[in-house]
């Protein structure tokens, strides 16, 4: 039998397996929150033809704008929009940055956490059959035959044995009777 002291529990791996995932996508997703002061595209051009932006840091299609009366606001820039050539016009600053990469340790952990839920599954699901077993043979021993090979030790049953009883008897009968007429 195995000690609880020396192996750990199974429910308080899962525990800590839950807590670590809520953990992690916790960290990914205030890393990629809402911004604050979201404008649409068309009130970000409108602001920038009236000479509200002082400058501009793009990051792939996401846009971070400085205004001149202070405060920050932010939009999204549609693929094939000339942003670029209408900041120019109105001498806006512009800087450009990469766009924000996920960290590895985040995405490692996520796109390795299904696998570790159907590993911790399989063996939740081995234990509870080895401790409904009595500890012998877990999941490989699912399809064998729990009946006992009877030999001479053990003892045989003989037509003696059961000759007084009744239901014997008559089982017999039903047998004769059958191999006397099969079509009856």
């Amino acid at each position: 039998m195995n000690n609880p002291n020396t192996t750990p529990r199974f429910g308080n791996l899962a525990i800590v397996a839950v807590v670590l995932s809520l953990i992690t996508l916790f960290y990914i997703q205030n890393t990629a929150g809402p911004q604050p002061n979201q404008l649409s595209y068309t009130a970000f051009v409108s602001a920038v033809e009236q000479g509200e932006i002082r400058s501009v840091t793009i990051q792939g299609q996401n846009v971070v704008a400085e205004r001149n009366a202070g405060g920050t606001v932010t939009t999204y820039a549609p693929p094939g929009a000339d942003l670029i050539g209408q900041l120019q016009q109105k001498n806006v600053e512009i800087k450009a940055e990469p766009p924000p990469q996920p960290s590895l340790l985040g995405s490692l952990l996520l796109s390795l956490l299904p696998f570790a839920l159907m590993i911790g599954i399989v063996f939740w699901m081995a234990r509870r059959a080895m401790n409904k077993q009595g500890g012998g043979g877990g999941m490989l021993s699912m399809g064998k035959s729990k009946a006992k090979l009877l030999t001479e030790a053990h003892g045989r049953v003989t037509f003696e044995d059961v000759a007084g009883i009744d239901e014997a008897k008559e089982d017999l009968q039903e047998v004769v009777e059958f191999l006397r007429d099969p079509q009856k």
